[in-house]
């Protein structure tokens, strides 16, 4: 039976503005106020996990700890059959210290072409982890599986968003209203069971 949240304050682990935003609409419906750990100056750990639930957890515990309130974290990522899983739990880290998604995508793209495939299948992963103070801790995961295409189409959403095309759609992420992400993310299959868990 996993552990439900009473509170009325969240942090949300991440410093992220488009993550924060996007989960704060998640959780709008519910009376909660959700703060990001950058607003609370706290810092980003370094994310030594192998796995998506690993970073996670791992972000969710600290900053769960260093406030003394529950923590949700999220770790998501663009993962590629046809590069091995890549770019996986690293799909932030090909941004960038600079977080340039732009340099990010084509470097897919050109990873995509040099494995001479025909295979663009692609789908996102999102686990998200709700920690408390005390250690105990939820964990949750979504998927969304579609396609890679290219050039980039769109200006909404973040990251990859502008060349993931979702099952049974033929317009990107980066096109798509919000709420229309919102409804079919990795992150909303994933958010739906912790709410049914937790919430």
């Amino acid at each position: 039976m996993a552990r439900k949240f009473t509170g009325e304050t969240l942090v949300v682990a991440s410093h992220n503005p488009g993550k924060v935003v996007e989960i704060n609409d998640l959780l709008s419906r519910f009376s909660v106020e959700a703060v990001s750990a950058a607003s609370l100056d706290l810092d980003e750990p370094e994310e030594t996990g192998t796995t998506f639930a690993e970073n996670a957890e791992l972000k969710a515990r600290e900053a769960s700890m260093a406030s003394g309130l529950p923590a949700l974290a999220d770790d998501s990522g663009l993962v590629v059959p046809a590069l091995g899983g890549q770019p996986g739990i690293y799909s932030a880290r090909w941004a960038g210290p600079e977080k340039d998604f732009r340099a990010a995508m084509e470097k897919v793209e050109a990873a995509v072409q040099a494995a001479n495939t025909e295979d663009r299948s692609a789908y996102f992963v999102c686990v998200l982890a709700l920690a408390w103070p005390d250690g105990h801790i939820e964990t949750f995961e979504g998927r969304v599986h579609g396609s890679l295409v290219w050039p980039p189409r769109g200006e909404r959403g973040f990251g990859y968003d502008p060349v993931f095309v979702p099952e049974g759609f033929d317009m990107t992420f980066g096109e798509m209203e919000p709420q229309r992400k919102h409804d079919m993310s990795h992150r909303a299959h994933a958010f739906a069971q912790l709410v049914d868990a937790c919430f």
